[in-house]
């Protein structure tokens, strides 16, 4: 099997949760491979970055140069046609980066590009069977893929989970910043312009009651607010009631919107794309009511409830007023 490696995506020298994800995805396609984590970026929080990484990974390849500074697809794509082996697997998490980076490097290196992979399994020799979702998870896509000459491929972000109490790989790292070639890039970092919040910040909320499509009418939203009080959470959403002008974009969960970390998370007539569900990190409690039995957030879901919410919530937010 071609040699793995798995791209590390951090942010103010604090790892994201996809790099332990990936090191997942990994071995599914082969348990026995010392994957290799890629650790980009520049300044002093990128040694704790990779300190981070070796306790997931045997070892890590950190680039630092000031055109990693942020995480520009163009300047690390050409990193990456430069560093990688020709045979390489290459794994990154399906985010917006991901989206962006992972098309052209397919095409730069010559080998299969697989987007947005929530299962691998393996069929027969260095050929994997990938699951994807289309049609907003209403319909699966199995798609055969042989990793042999190498591949790119973005699993799903919250899919791959890692199990509790993993031993930590001890990993080396080494110094490859001087193999990288030519940084220079037709686009350039600007600024980040970070979301505004609103009157409740919901990134700190340890408790989220997140609303969807199906509370149907602005009205309802009090229905969440009831339960949320009961709950001593905070409201949040899914783009379409953000869409709709009935919350403030603050108040959004997702690629879009707010990445939060709460300890429970309430799916009130969610359908769960990825790119809402790319914005819940920390593996939290999830709790998902739907009245489609086959809404795609049920496979991510702890507790999955087949129910209209907008009759779930009075009767919930009832019984939990009683036991006060």
């Amino acid at each position: 099997m071609a040699q793995i490696f798995a791209y590390i995506v951090h942010k103010g020298g604090v790892i994201d949760d996809t790099a332990a994800e990936l090191a997942v995805a990994a071995k599914k396609i082969d348990a026995s491979s010392a994957v290799t984590a890629i650790v980009t970026g520049s300044g002093a929080d990128l040694d704790t970055v990779c300190q981070e990484a070796a306790k997931l990974y045997p070892e890590v390849w950190k680039f630092d140069n000031q055109a990693l500074a942020y995480p520009n697809a163009e300047v690390i794509r050409k990193l990456l046609v430069d560093v990688l082996p020709k045979d390489a697997v290459f794994l990154v998490p399906h985010d917006t980066f991901g989206m962006d980076l992972g098309p052209g490097l397919s095409i730069k290196l010559d080998v299969p590009y697989v987007p947005d992979v929530i299962e691998i399994e393996a069929a027969d020799g260095s050929t994997f069977k990938m699951v994807r979702q289309e049609f907003s998870g209403m319909a699966h896509t199995h798609v055969a893929c042989d990793l042999g000459s190498g591949g790119v491929i973005t699993p799903r972000p919250g899919v791959f989970q890692p199990e509790e109490g993993a031993a930590e790989a001890g990993g080396k790292v080494t110094d490859k910043s001087g193999e990288a070639g030519d940084l220079s890039a037709r686009r350039r970092f600007l600024e980040v312009v970070e979301a505004e919040v609103g009157d409740v910040d919901i990134t700190k909320a340890d408790v989220l009651v997140s609303i969807g499509r199906g509370i149907e009418d602005e009205e309802n939203i009090e229905l969440a607010e009831e339960l949320a009080e009961a709950m001593g959470a905070v409201v949040s959403c899914s783009r379409p009631i953000v869409d709709a002008k009935w919350m403030e974009k603050s108040r959004q969960v997702g690629t879009s919107g707010q990445t939060v970390k709460p300890k429970v998370y309430m799916a009130m007539g969610i359908s769960g794309s990825f790119q809402h569900l790319g914005g819940i990190k920390g593996s939290p409690f999830m709790v998902a009511v739907n009245k489609n039995p086959k809404a795609p957030i049920f496979q991510v879901a702890d507790v999955g409830i087949v129910e209209d919410i907008l009759e779930f919530m009075p009767e919930m937010t009832e019984k939990i007023e009683e036991l006060q």
